[in-house]
Protein backbone atom coordinates (compact mmCIF):
# COMPACT_ATOMS: atom_id res chain seq x y z
CA UNK A 1 0.00 0.00 0.00
CA UNK A 2 1.33 3.42 -0.94
CA UNK A 3 0.56 6.42 1.28
CA UNK A 4 1.24 9.96 0.10
CA UNK A 5 0.92 13.12 2.16
CA UNK A 6 0.40 16.63 0.86
CA UNK A 7 -0.73 19.99 2.16
CA UNK A 8 -4.49 20.45 1.74
CA UNK A 9 -4.87 23.94 3.23
CA UNK A 10 -4.59 26.16 6.28
CA UNK A 11 -7.17 26.53 9.02
CA UNK A 12 -8.46 29.97 10.05
CA UNK A 13 -5.98 29.63 12.94
CA UNK A 14 -3.12 29.23 10.41
CA UNK A 15 -2.57 25.52 11.14
CA UNK A 16 -1.59 23.18 8.35
CA UNK A 17 -4.05 20.51 7.21
CA UNK A 18 -2.76 17.51 5.28
CA UNK A 19 -4.37 15.03 2.92
CA UNK A 20 -3.29 11.39 3.07
CA UNK A 21 -3.94 9.23 0.00
CA UNK A 22 -3.79 5.45 0.33
CA UNK A 23 -3.43 3.68 -3.05
CA UNK A 24 -3.55 -0.08 -3.47
CA UNK A 25 -1.86 -2.15 -6.16
CA UNK A 26 -4.93 -2.00 -8.43
CA UNK A 27 -4.85 1.81 -8.36
CA UNK A 28 -7.95 2.33 -6.24
CA UNK A 29 -7.49 4.93 -3.52
CA UNK A 30 -8.96 6.78 -0.59
CA UNK A 31 -7.99 10.25 0.63
CA UNK A 32 -8.24 11.27 4.28
CA UNK A 33 -7.85 14.63 6.01
CA UNK A 34 -6.40 15.17 9.47
CA UNK A 35 -9.01 17.93 9.78
CA UNK A 36 -12.11 16.20 11.15
CA UNK A 37 -10.59 12.77 10.41
CA UNK A 38 -12.55 13.18 7.19
CA UNK A 39 -12.94 10.66 4.37
CA UNK A 40 -12.52 13.09 1.48
CA UNK A 41 -12.37 10.82 -1.56
CA UNK A 42 -12.94 7.17 -2.55
CA UNK A 43 -11.79 6.29 -6.08
CA UNK A 44 -12.83 2.81 -7.22
CA UNK A 45 -13.44 1.27 -10.67
CA UNK A 46 -16.88 0.87 -12.18
CA UNK A 47 -17.94 -2.07 -14.38
CA UNK A 48 -16.17 -0.47 -17.34
CA UNK A 49 -12.88 -0.09 -15.46
CA UNK A 50 -13.26 3.68 -15.11
CA UNK A 51 -12.57 5.07 -11.65
CA UNK A 52 -15.31 7.05 -9.96
CA UNK A 53 -15.12 9.10 -6.76
CA UNK A 54 -18.12 7.73 -4.86
CA UNK A 55 -18.26 10.04 -1.81
CA UNK A 56 -19.47 13.62 -1.72
CA UNK A 57 -17.13 16.30 -0.49
CA UNK A 58 -15.09 19.38 -1.37
CA UNK A 59 -11.84 20.27 -3.10
CA UNK A 60 -10.90 23.01 -0.66
CA UNK A 61 -10.40 23.18 3.10
CA UNK A 62 -12.46 26.34 3.58
CA UNK A 63 -15.56 24.40 2.58
CA UNK A 64 -14.83 21.71 5.17
CA UNK A 65 -14.44 24.42 7.83
CA UNK A 66 -18.16 25.17 7.38
CA UNK A 67 -19.42 21.84 5.91
CA UNK A 68 -23.11 22.01 6.92
CA UNK A 69 -23.86 18.48 5.63
CA UNK A 70 -20.87 16.99 7.56
CA UNK A 71 -19.44 15.43 4.37
CA UNK A 72 -17.10 12.54 5.24
CA UNK A 73 -16.62 13.66 8.82
CA UNK A 74 -15.96 11.78 12.04
CA UNK A 75 -18.88 12.73 14.29
CA UNK A 76 -18.40 12.97 18.04
CA UNK A 77 -18.64 12.87 20.88
CA UNK A 78 -22.20 11.86 20.11
CA UNK A 79 -23.51 11.21 16.64
CA UNK A 80 -27.16 11.95 15.85
CA UNK A 81 -29.59 13.63 18.26
CA UNK A 82 -29.92 14.24 21.99
CA UNK A 83 -33.31 15.64 22.92
CA UNK A 84 -33.39 18.94 24.78
CA UNK A 85 -29.64 19.32 24.43
CA UNK A 86 -29.16 17.89 27.90
CA UNK A 87 -28.72 14.66 29.85
CA UNK A 88 -28.09 13.51 33.41
CA UNK A 89 -25.31 11.21 34.61
CA UNK A 90 -24.79 10.21 38.24
CA UNK A 91 -27.30 12.83 39.32
CA UNK A 92 -25.59 15.71 37.53
CA UNK A 93 -27.20 17.52 34.60
CA UNK A 94 -25.06 18.34 31.57
CA UNK A 95 -26.11 20.99 29.05
CA UNK A 96 -25.19 20.84 25.37
CA UNK A 97 -25.73 23.16 22.42
CA UNK A 98 -29.28 23.15 21.04
CA UNK A 99 -28.27 23.45 17.40
CA UNK A 100 -31.32 21.93 15.70
CA UNK A 101 -34.72 23.59 15.93
CA UNK A 102 -33.55 25.30 19.10
CA UNK A 103 -34.31 22.22 21.19
CA UNK A 104 -32.15 19.33 20.01
CA UNK A 105 -28.42 18.66 20.07
CA UNK A 106 -27.39 17.30 16.68
CA UNK A 107 -23.96 15.68 16.14
CA UNK A 108 -22.69 17.25 19.41
CA UNK A 109 -23.27 20.85 18.36
CA UNK A 110 -21.41 23.40 16.23
CA UNK A 111 -17.98 22.54 17.66
CA UNK A 112 -17.93 18.81 17.00
CA UNK A 113 -15.01 16.59 16.04
CA UNK A 114 -15.59 17.41 12.36
CA UNK A 115 -13.95 20.78 13.07
CA UNK A 116 -10.92 19.45 15.00
CA UNK A 117 -7.36 18.94 13.83
CA UNK A 118 -6.26 15.39 14.64
CA UNK A 119 -2.72 14.05 14.93
CA UNK A 120 -1.92 11.52 12.20
CA UNK A 121 0.28 8.42 12.34
CA UNK A 122 1.03 6.49 9.13
CA UNK A 123 1.64 2.76 8.73
CA UNK A 124 2.28 2.09 5.05
CA UNK A 125 2.82 -1.64 5.50
CA UNK A 126 -0.59 -2.03 7.12
CA UNK A 127 -2.31 0.45 4.80
CA UNK A 128 -3.40 2.43 7.82
CA UNK A 129 -3.64 6.04 8.98
CA UNK A 130 -4.53 6.57 12.64
CA UNK A 131 -5.91 9.92 13.77
CA UNK A 132 -5.68 10.83 17.47
CA UNK A 133 -7.45 13.52 19.47
CA UNK A 134 -7.74 14.50 23.13
CA UNK A 135 -11.15 15.94 23.92
CA UNK A 136 -10.87 17.71 27.30
CA UNK A 137 -13.40 17.48 30.11
CA UNK A 138 -16.30 19.83 29.41
CA UNK A 139 -15.71 19.76 25.66
CA UNK A 140 -19.08 20.39 23.94
CA UNK A 141 -20.61 20.08 27.43
CA UNK A 142 -19.66 16.42 27.94
CA UNK A 143 -17.93 15.23 31.11
CA UNK A 144 -14.52 13.58 31.18
CA UNK A 145 -11.34 13.82 29.16
CA UNK A 146 -11.70 11.48 26.17
CA UNK A 147 -8.58 10.14 24.46
CA UNK A 148 -9.66 9.02 21.00
CA UNK A 149 -8.18 7.22 18.01
CA UNK A 150 -9.83 6.80 14.61
CA UNK A 151 -7.92 4.37 12.38
CA UNK A 152 -8.63 4.03 8.66
CA UNK A 153 -7.33 1.00 6.79
CA UNK A 154 -7.60 0.45 3.03
CA UNK A 155 -7.17 -3.03 1.60
CA UNK A 156 -6.20 -4.55 -1.73
CA UNK A 157 -9.85 -5.67 -2.00
CA UNK A 158 -11.10 -2.03 -1.85
CA UNK A 159 -12.43 -2.24 1.70
CA UNK A 160 -12.28 0.74 4.07
CA UNK A 161 -12.09 -0.35 7.69
CA UNK A 162 -12.66 2.29 10.39
CA UNK A 163 -11.76 1.41 13.97
CA UNK A 164 -12.74 3.78 16.78
CA UNK A 165 -11.09 3.41 20.18
CA UNK A 166 -11.15 5.66 23.21
CA UNK A 167 -11.08 5.97 26.96
CA UNK A 168 -12.45 8.62 29.32
CA UNK A 169 -11.34 9.47 32.86
CA UNK A 170 -14.98 10.12 33.86
CA UNK A 171 -18.28 8.52 33.01
CA UNK A 172 -19.48 10.15 29.82
CA UNK A 173 -21.51 9.68 26.63
CA UNK A 174 -19.78 8.46 23.45
CA UNK A 175 -21.38 7.47 20.14
CA UNK A 176 -19.04 7.91 17.18
CA UNK A 177 -19.84 7.53 13.49
CA UNK A 178 -18.68 8.50 10.02
CA UNK A 179 -20.90 10.84 8.01
CA UNK A 180 -19.95 10.03 4.43
CA UNK A 181 -22.51 10.45 1.66
CA UNK A 182 -22.31 7.79 -1.04
CA UNK A 183 -23.22 8.11 -4.68
CA UNK A 184 -22.02 5.04 -6.54
CA UNK A 185 -22.40 6.80 -9.90
CA UNK A 186 -19.88 9.37 -8.72
CA UNK A 187 -20.03 12.52 -6.64
CA UNK A 188 -21.98 15.22 -8.46
CA UNK A 189 -23.58 12.77 -10.91
CA UNK A 190 -27.12 13.60 -9.78
CA UNK A 191 -29.65 11.86 -7.57
CA UNK A 192 -28.83 8.56 -5.88
CA UNK A 193 -32.50 7.62 -5.48
CA UNK A 194 -32.29 4.95 -8.18
CA UNK A 195 -29.65 3.08 -6.19
CA UNK A 196 -30.84 -0.22 -4.74
CA UNK A 197 -30.64 -0.57 -0.97
CA UNK A 198 -30.95 -3.59 1.26
CA UNK A 199 -30.93 -3.18 5.04
CA UNK A 200 -30.44 -6.07 7.46
CA UNK A 201 -33.12 -4.66 9.74
CA UNK A 202 -36.64 -5.85 10.47
CA UNK A 203 -37.29 -3.03 12.95
CA UNK A 204 -36.76 0.74 12.98
CA UNK A 205 -37.17 3.48 15.59
CA UNK A 206 -40.00 5.89 14.69
CA UNK A 207 -39.54 9.58 15.46
CA UNK A 208 -41.65 12.52 16.49
CA UNK A 209 -41.82 15.80 14.58
CA UNK A 210 -38.48 16.86 16.12
CA UNK A 211 -36.94 13.68 14.63
CA UNK A 212 -36.35 12.25 18.10
CA UNK A 213 -37.15 8.56 18.69
CA UNK A 214 -40.41 7.93 20.48
CA UNK A 215 -38.96 4.82 22.15
CA UNK A 216 -41.04 2.47 20.03
CA UNK A 217 -39.41 -0.37 18.08
CA UNK A 218 -41.63 -0.75 15.01
CA UNK A 219 -41.49 -3.63 12.51
CA UNK A 220 -40.70 -2.49 8.98
CA UNK A 221 -42.98 -5.10 7.41
CA UNK A 222 -45.81 -3.49 5.45
CA UNK A 223 -44.27 0.00 5.66
CA UNK A 224 -42.10 2.12 3.33
CA UNK A 225 -39.22 1.29 5.69
CA UNK A 226 -38.99 -2.33 4.58
CA UNK A 227 -35.65 -2.71 2.79
CA UNK A 228 -35.11 -6.30 3.91
CA UNK A 229 -35.48 -7.66 0.39
CA UNK A 230 -33.76 -4.75 -1.31
CA UNK A 231 -35.45 -2.08 -3.44
CA UNK A 232 -34.81 1.20 -5.16
CA UNK A 233 -34.67 4.03 -2.63
CA UNK A 234 -37.17 5.99 -4.74
CA UNK A 235 -39.83 3.27 -4.72
CA UNK A 236 -41.77 4.22 -1.58
CA UNK A 237 -40.34 7.69 -1.00
CA UNK A 238 -43.61 9.42 -1.95
CA UNK A 239 -45.80 7.11 0.15
CA UNK A 240 -48.39 8.70 2.44
CA UNK A 241 -46.59 8.00 5.69
CA UNK A 242 -46.24 10.30 8.71
CA UNK A 243 -42.67 9.16 9.34
CA UNK A 244 -41.59 10.17 5.85
CA UNK A 245 -43.44 13.46 6.21
CA UNK A 246 -41.70 14.31 9.49
CA UNK A 247 -38.22 13.85 7.99
CA UNK A 248 -38.95 14.92 4.42
CA UNK A 249 -37.94 11.43 3.38
CA UNK A 250 -35.74 8.80 4.97
CA UNK A 251 -33.74 9.95 8.01
CA UNK A 252 -34.27 7.10 10.47
CA UNK A 253 -32.40 4.66 12.64
CA UNK A 254 -32.73 1.00 11.72
CA UNK A 255 -32.25 -1.73 14.33
CA UNK A 256 -29.76 -4.19 12.88
CA UNK A 257 -30.40 -7.89 13.22
CA UNK A 258 -27.88 -10.22 14.81
CA UNK A 259 -24.89 -9.44 17.00
CA UNK A 260 -21.17 -9.11 16.56
CA UNK A 261 -19.51 -8.02 13.34
CA UNK A 262 -22.02 -8.60 10.54
CA UNK A 263 -23.39 -7.11 7.34
CA UNK A 264 -25.71 -4.15 7.90
CA UNK A 265 -26.48 -2.83 4.42
CA UNK A 266 -25.88 -3.26 0.71
CA UNK A 267 -26.09 -0.30 -1.66
CA UNK A 268 -25.69 -0.81 -5.41
CA UNK A 269 -25.97 1.19 -8.61
CA UNK A 270 -27.38 -0.40 -11.78
CA UNK A 271 -25.61 2.36 -13.74
CA UNK A 272 -22.00 2.02 -12.58
CA UNK A 273 -22.22 -1.58 -11.38
CA UNK A 274 -20.51 -0.54 -8.14
CA UNK A 275 -21.69 -2.22 -4.93
CA UNK A 276 -21.11 -1.07 -1.37
CA UNK A 277 -21.51 -3.39 1.62
CA UNK A 278 -21.54 -1.95 5.13
CA UNK A 279 -20.34 -4.24 7.94
CA UNK A 280 -20.35 -3.26 11.61
CA UNK A 281 -20.55 -4.37 15.23
CA UNK A 282 -22.93 -1.49 16.06
CA UNK A 283 -26.62 -2.07 16.94
CA UNK A 284 -28.04 0.58 14.60
CA UNK A 285 -27.68 2.28 11.25
CA UNK A 286 -29.02 5.73 10.41
CA UNK A 287 -30.18 5.81 6.80
CA UNK A 288 -30.36 9.39 5.54
CA UNK A 289 -31.39 9.83 1.90
CA UNK A 290 -29.88 13.31 1.55
CA UNK A 291 -33.30 14.98 1.78
CA UNK A 292 -31.83 18.30 2.89
CA UNK A 293 -29.04 18.49 0.34
CA UNK A 294 -29.36 21.13 -2.32
CA UNK A 295 -27.05 24.07 -2.74
CA UNK A 296 -23.53 23.16 -1.58
CA UNK A 297 -20.98 23.22 -4.38
CA UNK A 298 -18.80 20.17 -4.12
CA UNK A 299 -15.86 18.67 -5.96
CA UNK A 300 -15.23 20.21 -9.33
CA UNK A 301 -17.62 23.04 -8.51
CA UNK A 302 -20.64 20.81 -9.10
CA UNK A 303 -23.71 21.65 -7.01
CA UNK A 304 -25.04 18.67 -5.06
CA UNK A 305 -28.80 18.49 -5.33
CA UNK A 306 -31.37 16.92 -3.05
CA UNK A 307 -30.72 13.17 -2.66
CA UNK A 308 -27.32 13.58 -4.30
CA UNK A 309 -25.81 11.19 -1.77
CA UNK A 310 -26.87 8.53 0.72
CA UNK A 311 -25.56 8.41 4.31
CA UNK A 312 -25.36 5.03 6.04
CA UNK A 313 -24.17 5.87 9.55
CA UNK A 314 -23.41 2.93 11.84
CA UNK A 315 -24.08 3.88 15.45
CA UNK A 316 -25.98 3.41 18.68
CA UNK A 317 -29.55 4.64 18.53
CA UNK A 318 -30.37 8.38 18.60
CA UNK A 319 -31.21 9.94 21.98
CA UNK A 320 -30.25 6.70 23.71
CA UNK A 321 -29.29 8.64 26.83
CA UNK A 322 -33.03 9.33 27.34
CA UNK A 323 -34.30 5.91 26.30
CA UNK A 324 -33.55 3.23 28.93
CA UNK A 325 -34.66 0.43 26.59
CA UNK A 326 -32.11 1.40 23.92
CA UNK A 327 -28.50 0.13 23.99
CA UNK A 328 -26.61 2.52 26.25
CA UNK A 329 -24.21 5.17 24.96
CA UNK A 330 -22.75 5.72 28.44
CA UNK A 331 -19.03 4.94 28.68
CA UNK A 332 -17.78 4.17 32.18
CA UNK A 333 -14.66 5.85 33.51
CA UNK A 334 -11.58 3.90 32.41
CA UNK A 335 -13.59 1.57 30.15
CA UNK A 336 -12.47 0.97 26.57
CA UNK A 337 -14.63 2.32 23.76
CA UNK A 338 -14.10 0.14 20.71
CA UNK A 339 -16.15 -0.28 17.55
CA UNK A 340 -15.42 -1.24 13.95
CA UNK A 341 -17.21 -0.43 10.69
CA UNK A 342 -16.14 -1.57 7.25
CA UNK A 343 -17.20 -0.29 3.84
CA UNK A 344 -16.54 -2.96 1.22
CA UNK A 345 -16.61 -1.79 -2.38
CA UNK A 346 -16.91 -4.13 -5.32
CA UNK A 347 -18.85 -4.84 -8.49
CA UNK A 348 -22.19 -6.55 -9.09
Amino acid sequence: MKITKKLFGMTPQSREVFAYTLTNQAGASITLLDYGAILQSVLVPDRFGRKRDVVLGYDHLEDYVTNPPYFGATIGRNGNRIGGGEFTLQGRRYTLAQNENGRTNLHSGPAGFEKRLFQAALDEAAGRVTFSLVSPAGDQGFPGELQLQVAYEFTEENAIRITYTGVSDQETVVNLTNHSYWNLNGAGSGSALEHELQLEAEVFTPVDQALLPTGELRPVAGTPFDFTGGKKISRDLAAADAQLAYAGGYDHNFVLGGTGFRKAATLSSPDSGIRLEVWTDQPGLQFYAGNGLGGPKGKGGVTYGSHGGIALETQHFPDAVHQPDFPSTVLAAGAQYHTVTEYRLGLD
